[in-house]
């Protein structure tokens, strides 16, 4: 039976995509985890020189005193405890708490001086640890801050300052954009934007596609009219959302092209909201190759945060516009497909679909 562990960031992550680690000599997640070896009571880090033991005598530990409560002693070779002493995971959890603290995140010198590291290092240490800068983290948690004020009901001007916001220009220049509307707009459920609308028959159902005047904000696929009216309320109750008349023509056309098979890439205007991390994980989407797949430990390493396959697949469930951001192309490591927003059926279809299209474009 698959076992998982909390590793110091946090994550979840299962034991066999810590073996895959550990039998790569991924050093890239020394101080997050260690392997400890039943057959000679011994336990390393990441990447220790010795020679790989067998799959069946591995267990892992989230540290080094976890190892040893358990009986095992540290590796004289590779130093273990040294190495996970001087680890980045805990002083990026720090550096996130500090972020997290008071109306106004600290500087990232002042962090840097009170951790004794430099700032660079603090930098390389966070997109190491968390695939994000500290700026993007710092980023995301103000938003989740102003979108929990607003949506409790507070006013704008209270959940600005409440999240960190020094003025209500630099709200608007860095929050909308993320929002997909003003954040007056957002707290009112979308009360003023215009949202437009397509529906139109396919080989998979009813296809829905949703935009603003910015881009696509949503795509659904469903058996009747009435789940994909329900599916479009979403997050904005409030908005004004209107059958489109020929403007989303265009877009609606391409992703029709797409579930016929006759087009390998979607490239269209999106507007669409998300925390940084789930922007890295539907960026890595997009370069999924049409009739590839990747499990959610490849994503997870792509981004630079090997141990949040969990996480990705989060990400995954969260996407708002299905087969724009291909999310049905990732898979589970064991094979199966996982989950899909739009139905494991319609899943297994595209990607059928895809690859005997792909298939017959390297025979042509």
């Amino acid at each position: 039976m698959t076992q998982e562990l909390l590793l110091p960031n946090q994550l979840s992550i299962d034991d066999e995509t810590l073996w895959r680690a550990a039998e790569s000599r991924d050093t890239t997640m020394v101080g997050m985890f260690v392997i400890a070896v039943t057959s000679t009571g011994i336990y390393c880090r990441p990447g220790c020189p010795a020679r790989m033991p067998k799959r069946e005598n591995v267990r892992f530990f989230a540290g080094c005193a976890e190892a040893e409560a358990a009986g095992f002693r540290a590796c004289l070779r590779c130093k273990p405890r040294e190495r996970f002493e001087d680890n980045s995971t805990a002083l990026v959890g720090q550096a996130c708490e500090m972020l997290d603290e008071g109306d106004e995140p600290l500087r990232l010198g002042t962090i840097s001086r009170r951790l004794g590291v430099s700032t660079a290092r603090l930098q390389r240490m966070f997109r190491r640890t968390l695939g994000i800068t500290p700026g993007e983290y710092a980023e995301a948690r103000r938003l989740e801050r102003l979108k929990g004020g607003l949506r409790s009901g507070r006013s704008v001007t209270e959940s600005l300052y409440d999240a960190g916001y020094g003025s209500s220009s630099r709200l608007y220049e860095s929050a909308s954009d993320r929002l997909g509307m003003t954040p007056g707009a957002y707290r009112k459920g979308g009360r003023g934007m215009k949202i437009h609308y397509h529906t139109v028959d396919s080989d998979f159902g009813k296809l829905l596609v949703a935009g603003t005047a910015r881009g696509v904000c949503a795509v659904h696929l469903a058996d009747d009219d009435s789940e994909l009216g329900i599916a479009l309320r979403g997050e904005y109750p409030e908005a004004i959302i209107e059958r489109d008349e020929g403007s989303l023509r265009h877009w609606v056309g391409e992703i029709l092209e797409y579930l016929q098979g006759s087009r390998v890439r979607l490239d269209l205007p999106l507007d669409i909201q998300g925390t940084a991390f789930q922007f890295r994980v539907w960026r890595a989407l997009q370069k999924i190759a049409y009739g590839a797949t990747q499990t959610y430990g490849d994503i997870a390493r792509a981004i630079g945060q090997p141990g949040a396959a969990r996480a990705v697949g989060h990400a995954c469930g969260t996407n708002p516009v299905p087969l724009i951001i291909p999310c049905h192309r990732v898979v589970g490591s064991n094979g199966k497909l996982g989950g899909y927003g739009l139905g494991l059926d319609r899943k297994r279809k595209l990607l059928a679909q895809e690859a005997q299209a792909a298939e017959s474009t390297a025979a042509g």
